[in-house]
């Protein structure tokens, strides 16, 4: 009797290591086509048997999909040589079937090891697909230079699609251990242009994902930031949407005090929703960062608005000494000079004041010769005029470059 107990267990071991795969997953794996298989993945996955069968019926899929991008850059690899041998014609290949066939296969391998790092049936985890990290990380690259074939074509769901999609995994964590020292002269700058299509899209959830992940990149941090905040300022609707803006500004600013941008960006804010918290934010952050240069050229700005020439010139003075390459900080400061010196009773003062409003406009001259960022031309011919008289030839001079 012992010994039938005995025959029964081993059998029924011997059932249980030797079992075979569900129903459900065999119908999978005998799938080759990718987009039936997937259809069967979605049908069945909630029946199959466990995290194991899961994490085979994605990689199924996963090595359906790495099939087509195997043979689309088998025949790129043959055209390649082809075309440095001399020894024969270059063959056509199926570019967006192999970048969706990226995509899916990044997806899958994502889905895959989900499961995979997941207990099996025996509460064991036993990863068994953690090299498809590795494969699918080395065609990658190919989404870069297909979006931006499709940016060419104007396809820009193809471009938001395939550069987003590089820019997302290249996020992923999955994908931490990877060398990443390749890409890392572009992967920014694709970051930032997903972003922008995104936000043409209007999805602006992705676009500041990919604007966030673009500003870690200090080549394209500011430019990200930029388009960041307008983007951001573009999409309110209402006073409500404009605080909690703000907020989410203030938020930034409590992380960056010093960043520029986001200065400027609060003080946009507060100018159409509260002067007073307007110049008291200024006049905060110029007590912590006195040479901020867009904290003062703002302060000059604002006495300009409030048609207050002697204090504009006082906070543009200081802007233009904190950033003295800046053709409209000078432009703005010579026209303040100008008006004091037009209004100054005083001949030797008033002369004195239009001489320094033409050094100012000469400097922004200087920088800006083709008025492409200020135009200078008018008020400086006014303030030569002003010193020198209508006939003088510095005034002609003057003049004529006023009307170029």
């Amino acid at each position: 009797m012992k010994k039938m107990l005995m025959m029964a267990i081993a059998f029924m071991a011997s059932s249980m290591a030797f079992a075979g795969d569900s129903d459900g997953l065999k119908t999978i794996l005998k799938s080759k086509n990718y987009a039936e298989a997937a259809q069967l993945v979605k049908q069945n996955l909630a029946s199959l048997a466990d995290n194991a069968e899961k994490a085979k019926a994605y990689n199924h899929l996963f090595e359906l999909a790495m099939n087509k991008v195997s043979n689309e850059t088998g025949t790129i690899t043959e055209n390649q040589m082809a075309t440095q041998m001399g020894t024969g014609k270059v063959k056509p290949y199926d570019t967006l079937g192999l970048a969706d066939a990226i995509c899916d296969a990044i997806n899958d391998m994502i889905e895959c090891n989900k499961y995979d790092q997941m207990p099996n049936a025996k509460g064991k985890v036993k990863p068994q697909f953690e090299k498809n990290i590795g494969r699918v990380w080395a065609v990658r690259s190919h989404l870069v230079n297909i979006g931006q074939e499709e940016a060419r074509k104007g396809n820009n769901a193809g471009v938001l699609k395939y550069w987003g999609m590089f820019t997302d995994s290249g996020a992923d964590p999955i994908f931490a251990a990877m060398d990443k020292t390749p890409e890392k002269e572009y992967a920014g700058q694709v970051a930032f242009f997903a972003g922008r299509y995104a936000f043409d899209a209007k999805d602006m959830a992705r676009a500041n994902k990919y604007f966030e992940i673009a500003k870690k990149d200090p080549t394209q941090k500011q430019d990200a930031e930029n388009f960041q905040l307008f983007a951001m300022r573009s999409s309110l609707k209402n006073h409500a949407d404009s605080l909690a803006f703000v907020d989410q500004l203030k938020q930034m600013y409590a992380a960056e005090p010093e960043n520029e941008v986001i200065v400027d960006a609060i003080n946009g804010m507060y100018e159409g929703l509260d002067k007073k918290a307007q110049v008291e934010f200024l006049d905060a952050h110029l007590a912590k960062f006195p040479n901020s240069f867009t904290a003062l050229a703002n302060k000059g700005l604002m006495a300009v608005n409030a048609n207050n020439a002697e204090e504009g010139a006082k906070w543009l003075r200081k802007a233009a000494a904190a950033k003295p390459d800046n053709a409209v900080v000078y432009t703005y400061l010579g026209a303040c000079l100008s008006v004091q010196a037009a209004n100054e009773n005083d001949t030797a003062k008033s002369k004195d004041l239009y001489k320094q409003a033409i050094e100012a406009f000469d400097k922004a001259k200087e920088l800006d010769p083709n008025k492409q960022q200020a135009n200078w031309g008018y008020n400086r011919y006014q303030a030569y005029y002003g010193l020198y008289g209508e006939n003088d030839p510095r005034t002609k001079a003057a003049e004529a470059d006023s009307k170029n």
